[in-house]
């Protein structure tokens, strides 16, 4: 009976992955408010109907994906006694770095549309929030502090923030740079307390 669960869920994320292909092709192709879901269920080989089985909307197809379930999963498997810091760290290396592997051009291409697109960016802000919501409940799990601590609450935006602004510059880069690189870059002035060491410069 497992087994047969496994195929089914196996068959479905290949459903939904062929489904967001396709529409990341017509996105780039011919532009995102001009795509509509009819036309990528066309691509997809698919009914209008079955599209909404997986997708509420067509904006769920640049946000949905499995990354965050990942991140949780491995994040929650670390040594309890690791530092946050190093934790976060370490975890997101191995899920990011994953993902890149597996499917670096639809992460870049979906990540462009989020920036470019009215209708997504507004749509980003919830997003920001249910991310820090998911951190603010990692943290507080390994600190023993509750997930609407004002600290820990604090600390999951500025992580969350952190990711956003390495990820926006990685896509302003046309995706040249080395998105690990820049998020342990942001993940290390986040550790460092977030104090930034320039010369003193003069006003004027």
């Amino acid at each position: 009976m497992a087994t047969v669960a496994g195929l089914r869920e196996r068959k479905k994320q290949k459903t939904r992955v062929a489904i967001q292909r396709a529409a990341m092709k017509l996105f780039m192709k011919q532009g995102y408010e001009a795509t509509t879901v009819e036309q990528i269920a066309d691509a997809a080989e698919i009914s209008p109907s079955t599209f909404f089985n997986y997708f509420p909307s067509k904006e769920d197809v640049v946000f949905t994906d499995d990354y965050d379930q990942r991140f949780t999963s491995m994040f929650e498997s670390r040594p309890a006694d690791e530092p946050l810091g190093v934790a976060i760290r370490e975890t997101m290396n191995l899920a990011l770095g994953q993902s890149m592997e597996r499917d670096r051009d639809v992460l870049l291409a979906r990540a462009q549309l989020v920036l470019d697109v009215p209708a997504l960016r507004a749509r980003l802000w919830g997003d920001l929030v249910q991310a820090q919501e998911q951190f603010a409940e990692l943290i507080a799990a390994r600190s023993g502090r509750p997930a609407d601590d004002f600290e820990v609450r604090v600390t999951a935006m500025v992580i969350v923030s952190a990711l956003t602004v390495a990820s926006t510059e990685w896509v302003r880069s046309g995706g040249r740079e080395d998105l690990m690189e820049m998020i342990n870059r942001a993940l290390e002035v986040v550790e460092t307390g977030a104090q930034v060491h320039l010369s003193p410069g003069r006003v004027g």
